[in-house]
């Protein structure tokens, strides 16, 4: 994704998969598209219990409805930045 939008939500009352519907839905209403991916602070990704390092947890694959959820670093916490993966809607090669 080269071009998305920003959104910010720090209510600590409502889980991550809900905010990312809550800036899908508004994205779609503005922009006429669905967004499909969105980048997060590795922080804001739900705690696991089993253990497992910072890097195996970045490597889990999280969707929160049709949205692919990855982590960055680069993402301010409780911002969400995000768009559609490729040209027209479609999946980068």
């Amino acid at each position: 994704m080269k071009i998305g939008m920003l959104w910010f939500d720090n209510d600590k009352q409502t889980d991550l998969a809900t905010k990312i519907q809550h800036a899908a839905d508004y994205y779609q209403n503005k922009y006429g598209l669905r967004p499909n991916v969105c980048y997060v602070h590795p922080t804001m990704t739900p705690k696991s219990n089993d253990g497992e390092n910072e890097e195996k947890k970045e490597e889990k694959v999280l969707k929160a409805g049709s949205v692919l959820v990855r982590t960055s670093k680069t993402v301010l916490p409780n911002h969400i930045w995000i768009g559609v993966n490729g040209l027209n809607g479609q999946p980068n090669p």
